[in-house]
């Protein structure tokens, strides 16, 4: 048996951990548990995050900081979905995490939700949100 199963963000040019620290200020409870960084012997640029453990919600995420760059990046394909309780935590979350991103769909009401809105954030992540 598998001993667990986590969504793995592989972020290029350094990224990950200002990622993952504006994620968590984000979500009240949500912690970095561990952060494991390449060395001076590398692969990855020395201090990059070669393993971090992000903890949002109750949700452990697993990020990288890639050594190698490719040429594919993050998709809309694969979301972290999140169900927000109020109004006022929609519209905080869809505000924060759209800066600098992109909106693909805009927060409003749908006939599949009252409220919904889909963003690809600053960093490429897509985050679809939903007001429960």
């Amino acid at each position: 048996m598998a001993k667990s199963v986590s969504p793995f963000l592989m972020f290029q040019d350094e990224v990950a951990e200002a990622a993952m620290n504006f994620y968590v200020s984000l979500f009240p409870g949500s912690s970095i548990p561990a952060i494991e960084r390449f060395g001076p012997e590398g692969p990855g640029k020395e201090g990059s995050v070669m393993t971090g453990i992000l903890n949002l919600n109750g949700q452990t995420i697993m990020c990288l900081d890639s050594p190698v760059k490719h040429a594919f990046t993050f998709t809309p394909a694969t979301s972290l979905f999140v169900e927000c309780d109020s109004a006022e935590e929609i519209d905080r979350l869809f505000t924060a995490l759209s800066e600098g991103g992109q909106v693909l769909m805009p927060l409003d009401g749908y006939p599949f939700a009252q409220r919904f809105g889909w963003i690809n954030d600053r960093f490429g992540v897509s985050w679809q949100l939903r007001l429960a």
